[in-house]
């Protein structure tokens, strides 16, 4: 048995549930607790990232030469149910310290490779106007030149947060981008449209990175009003994740033939500009993998995978729906 994880949600996302049976509602799966969450698979993990292999420091994750994550707070506004961070979001101490921000700063000096940063959680933007600059300012006065993506949910769950402070905070400096988590049209909505314009007109390009989730987005339609909708929005979908193993979370991962085949379908119906890469973030500092490059077959019940200098990976393979099964036969 696997141990719950918690509901939280604001006001303003639940309201877009027209259900609160999540198996009717594509916004409701996104926050209401399953039973199939207190199910461990034997591939699953707390932390299937393996994030704590990788942190020589105290809120900070460094997998990859040239850049590092920062863990800004374990606060989220809203808990998602496929949540690969779980073993941090709502376990810690809240907000970052300034001994923790000092270690980090001290640590990335030591580091010049690194050129990129990413600022994640729980979600950076639950950090005070204020206190987001200031961290902001200490990372950048190791290097002025850092590339920073700010990696939230903030604009889709609780748009009223964006406001002109936290906007202008993000605007200042012409290395940052904003990386949103949409994953349905349903969350494409007028409130969410003012956050965007908001951090726009303050000079703040914005990605997207979707998490493909059974109940939510398998669908060819699902998906094509998502990315036309992101793209009407001045939004680049960036990436489709195959979710990751995180605990009790199977009942909503997608198997990759499904997301292949969504993939191969896609490119039929939307421009280039609105195609996202459907990658999978292998653990530990496999990177991410292109799937469509990557997919390599089936042997067993592993998917087998090889990234761009010949390495091989297997990963556990899902059973398609049996609704892929018969669209085959």
């Amino acid at each position: 048995m696997n141990a719950p994880f918690d509901e939280r949600v604001t006001q303003y996302y639940a309201a877009l549930a027209r259900s609160r049976d999540p198996a009717c509602d594509p916004i409701a799966a996104q926050f209401v607790p399953q039973t199939g969450e207190t199910l461990l698979d034997a591939a699953e993990t707390d932390d299937p990232l393996q994030d704590r292999g990788y942190a020589p420091v105290d809120r900070l994750v460094h997998r990859y030469p040239d850049r590092a994550l920062i863990l800004a707070t374990d606060r989220c506004a809203v808990y998602c149910r496929h949540c690969f961070r779980r073993h941090f979001t709502e376990r810690g101490s809240g907000a970052i310290t300034e001994e923790q921000l000092n270690a980090i700063v001290a640590y990335l000096a030591r580091q010049p490779q690194v050129t990129e940063l990413l600022l994640s959680g729980g979600d950076p933007l639950m950090l005070e106007p204020d206190r987001l600059e200031s961290v902001l300012e200490r990372l950048y006065s190791v290097n002025p030149a850092y590339i920073v993506r700010v990696c939230t949910r903030v604009p889709v769950v609780m748009p009223s947060r964006i406001g002109e402070r936290l906007a202008a905070a993000l605007g200042l400096r012409g290395g940052l981008w904003l990386v949103t988590q949409v994953n349905h049209p349903h969350e494409l909505t007028p409130e969410f449209a003012v956050a965007l314009r908001r951090l726009q007109r303050h000079g703040v390009p914005v990605l997207n990175q979707s998490v493909l989730l059974r109940g939510v987005n398998d669908s060819l339609e699902t998906l094509v009003a998502l990315f036309r909708g992101l793209l009407q929005l001045r939004v680049k979908p960036y990436y489709l994740f195959q979710a990751d193993l995180a605990a009790g979370t199977r009942h909503l991962r997608v198997s990759i033939e499904e997301g292949l085949e969504l993939m191969r379908k896609l490119r039929t119906r939307v421009s280039g500009p609105a195609l996202p890469v459907y990658a999978l973030d292998q653990p530990g500092a496999g990177g991410k993998l292109n799937l469509e490059i990557a997919f390599q077959g089936v042997e067993g019940e592993s998917y087998l995978l090889r990234d761009g200098e010949g390495r091989e990976y297997r990963y556990p393979r899902e059973l398609p729906s049996a609704a892929y099964l018969a669209s085959i036969s």
